[in-house]
């Protein structure tokens, strides 16, 4: 399942993270890991961006960005 398919509350485990180049390396930086627990708290009113807990931070990523994260175990 896709980071950008899970809905309000869902919490699972990254599986992969797609892509190249510098916004890879932005992703990674944030910590969005492979094997960290992603939750997701919540959608902007018109679904972008959205708002995750990572390691406890508040992370924001666009629809577009989250489309490359792969997840498993989704709750």
């Amino acid at each position: 399942m896709l980071l950008s398919e899970m809905k309000e509350g869902q919490t699972g485990n990254i599986k992969s993270i797609a892509g190249n180049g510098a916004l890879h390396r932005r992703i990674l930086e944030m910590g969005i890991l492979k094997g960290s627990e992603v939750h997701i708290e919540k959608y902007a009113p018109l679904k972008d961006p959205l708002e995750l807990i990572v390691k406890g931070c508040h992370i924001s990523l666009r629809v577009e960005e989250a489309s490359l994260i792969t997840v498993d175990n989704v709750k």
